[in-house]
C-alpha cells in the first residue's frame, strides 16, 4: 500500500506509469479503424499499455475482467454506443474508479453534455490533438491514482479499528459487538456457548528478563498458537496487555475443555527464542459456558470467566479452570512450571476428586460434541 510519502513524490505531470510500477493500462474502444489506430499509436508511444476493440461491448467484456485504469470510448459505435457503455461501466464500477474519458466530434456538443450527465469523466474531440490528448488522459489518471490511495488508506484505517495492530487479531472494541451477537443468538436457538480468558504467566518478569521486545515476542507467539487452536468461526481478541478473550459458539463443556487445553500445549510446548536462548512461556486459563444456572447474560458469562482465571492464578498459574455453576471450580492438574506438553490429566473438585476430564490417549475428539466429559447441565426454565 503507498504511503502519503509516495504520493507527494510521485510526478503529477504524466503518470504513465501507476503507484505499482506498472503501465497504466487503456481500453480504447472506437469502430472507426484509422481513429482507433492513431489513439493507440499516440498513447503507446507516451508509453501506456493499450488494448483496442471496435465496439462498446467488447470494450464492456475487456474492462469486466478487471486490471484496466482508463477507458477511451466513441460516442457512435455499433452494438453499444459509448454512452451506453459509460452508463455500464459506471455501474460497475461503483466502489472503485474508473475513468472513462468520451471520443467525439467537436459539432457535437448534445452527446458530450449527455455523457457528462451520465458520469463520464471528460471528452476528447476528433481530430485530436495529440499534446491536449495526452494532458487529460494524465490528469484522469492522476486523479485516479490518489482515489485508489484513499480507498487503500480507508480500508487500512478499517481494518485498524477492529484489529489489535501487535497481534493481528480482534480488539477489544469488535469484540464485544461480536460477543453480543454471539450470546443473543444462543438465547435464540438454545445453543451451548462458551468464553475462554487466556492470561500469560509471569510476563511482567520475561520483561524485566530482555525487555518489552521478549515480552512482545511472548504475546505474539502465544496469539499465534491461539490462532492455530480454533475454528474460523470462533472469535479471538486481544482482551488486555497479556489478556485474550476466545469467544466458541456452538460449545459446550467437554469442546471448550478441548480448545482450552490446546492452547495451553501450544503455549507451553513453543517456547521464545531470545538472546540465543529458548526462553519457556505457560498461560493461565478460564473457561465459562452458557447455559448456567449463574450465567444469563454476555456480563456474567465473562465474570464467570474472569473467576475462573482468578483461581487458576492463585493455584500457581500453567494451568486451566472452568467456572460452571457457582461455588464450583473444576482445575486439571498441573505443573506450576512450564514442562513439555504432559500427558492429559484429571479434572479436580472438592466433592469429587476422581473427576475425569479427559481421554487416557492423546487423541482429541474430532469434534466438539464429544462424549468424553460429562454434560452441562439442562438449561432450567426461567
Amino acid at each position: 500500500m503507498p504511503n502519503s510519502e509516495d504520493i507527494r513524490g510521485a510526478p503529477l505531470s504524466a503518470p504513465a506509469e501507476l503507484l505499482s510500477g506498472r503501465p497504466a493500462r487503456i481500453v480504447v474502444a472506437d469502430d472507426d479503424r484509422l481513429a482507433r489506430q492513431m489513439l493507440v499509436s499516440i498513447l503507446q508511444k507516451a508509453g501506456f499499455q493499450v488494448e483496442a476493440v471496435d465496439d462498446g461491448q467488447e470494450a464492456i467484456e475487456l474492462i469486466g475482467r478487471g486490471g484496466v485504469d482508463l477507458a477511451l470510448l466513441d460516442i457512435v459505435m455499433p452494438r453499444l454506443t459509448g454512452l451506453e457503455a459509460c452508463r455500464l461501466l459506471k455501474s460497475m464500477t461503483a466502489e472503485t474508479f474508473l475513468p472513462v474519458v468520451l471520443v467525439t466530434v467537436k459539432a457535437d456538443t448534445a452527446s458530450r453534455v449527455e455523457g457528462l450527465k451520465i458520469g463520464a469523466d471528460d471528452y476528447v474531440c476528433k481530430p485530436f490533438e495529440e499534446e491536449e490528448l495526452l494532458a487529460r488522459v494524465a490528469a484522469m489518471l492522476r486523479i485516479k491514482r490518489l482515489h485508489d490511495h484513499i480507498a487503500a488508506q480507508r480500508a487500512y484505517l478499517e481494518q485498524l479499528s477492529i484489529h489489535d495492530e501487535m497481534t493481528g487479531l480482534y480488539n477489544y472494541r469488535y469484540l464485544f459487538t461480536r460477543l453480543n451477537e454471539e450470546f443473543k443468538r444462543a438465547e435464540r436457538y438454545h445453543e451451548p456457548f462458551a468464553c475462554v480468558l487466556v492470561d500469560i504467566d509471569r510476563l511482567k518478569a520475561m520483561n524485566d528478563i530482555g525487555g518489552r521486545t521478549l515480552g512482545d515476542a511472548v504475546i505474539r507467539r502465544v496469539a499465534d498458537g491461539i490462532r492455530r487452536s480454533v475454528r474460523e468461526v470462533d472469535v479471538v481478541a486481544r482482551y488486555g496487555g497479556e489478556e485474550f478473550l476466545i469467544v466458541l459458539p456452538s460449545t459446550h463443556f467437554a469442546g471448550s475443555l478441548t480448545v482450552a487445553e490446546r492452547i495451553w500445549r501450544e503455549a507451553s510446548g513453543n517456547p521464545v527464542e531470545f538472546g540465543g536462548a529458548s526462553r519457556p512461556c505457560s498461560v493461565s486459563i478460564g473457561v465459562s459456558l452458557y447455559p448456567s444456572r449463574d450465567v444469563r447474560s454476555k456480563d456474567a458469562l465473562i465474570r464467570a470467566a474472569e473467576s475462573a482465571l482468578n483461581q487458576a492464578k492463585r493455584e500457581g498459574g500453567n494451568r486451566i479452570c472452568v467456572f460452571q455453576q457457582h461455588g464450583q471450580i473444576y482445575t486439571p492438574t498441573g505443573s506450576a512450571e512450564p514442562p513439555p506438553p504432559p500427558p492429559p490429566g484429571k479434572l479436580r473438585r472438592s466433592s469429587d476428586p476422581a473427576f475425569v476430564a479427559a481421554q487416557d490417549d492423546q487423541r482429541e475428539p474430532q469434534t466438539r460434541r464429544g462424549t468424553d466429559l460429562p454434560p452441562i447441565p439442562p438449561r432450567k426454565p426461567l
